[in-house]
């Protein structure tokens, strides 16, 4: 719709034997970037500990006007141990996996809660504003001053576009906080006049 640039997906390795789980992340996060937050950090510390690999992932998507619900990141661990588990989890964490994520043992079904990240969601409206707008306005450019008026707040991570609306998350310590840095641009910025916000993590 406005025309974000981005890149493809990685190719993915065969995967191996061994026991696999799932990290079903609440990151609303488009493939390549699930690759780059996540899923390449996660593959460096399984692989150099020896106990396993990400051996693929998907984002789902929702109808609108909701846009992606999750991703998963497939991993096939040698053991699905206490430890091996933890391991995944601190690293998923120390990524800034947000809240509500869950790891999911294929074997028994058992789910683990993990994630410290909350989340919020940018709605721009993408077919109501004056022409005007959509033709002298950069979407890139909201998607730079987020995060400059995040800082150390959080930090856009996403995007969706759909029919009327294209949506930016950011993800960060608090909701509250990246709103509150968020706000006085998005009151004065024309392509994120009536712009819808929600809490996503």
């Amino acid at each position: 719709m406005f025309g974000i640039k981005i890149g493809g997906a990685k190719p993915q390795a065969e995967a191996p034997k061994g026991e696999f789980v799932i990290a079903r992340l609440n990151a609303k996060v488009q493939p390549i970037d699930r690759g780059e937050y996540y899923e390449d950090p996660l593959c460096e510390t399984l692989e150099g500990a020896g106990l396993g690999d990400v051996t693929g992932g998907g984002t789902q998507m929702a109808d609108e006007p909701y846009g992606i619900e999750f991703c998963d990141l497939e991993i096939c661990v040698n053991e699905a141990n206490e430890e091996t588990l933890a391991t995944i989890i601190k690293r998923l964490n120390d990524l800034g996996a947000p809240k509500g994520s869950k790891l999911i043992i294929e074997e028994t079904a058992k789910e683990i809660p993990f994630g410290v990240n909350e989340g919020i969601g940018v709605f721009l409206n993408g077919s109501d504003l004056p022409d005007k707008v959509y033709a002298e306005c950069d979407i890139n450019h909201v998607v730079d001053e987020f995060d400059r008026q995040l800082g150390d707040k959080g930090a856009f991570r996403g995007y969706w576009e759909g029919s009327r609306e294209t949506a930016l998350y950011c993800y960060g310590r608090s909701f509250e906080e990246m709103k509150a840095a968020l706000q006085p641009f998005l009151d004065s910025y024309p392509l994120c006049e009536g712009a819808r916000i929600e809490q996503i993590a």
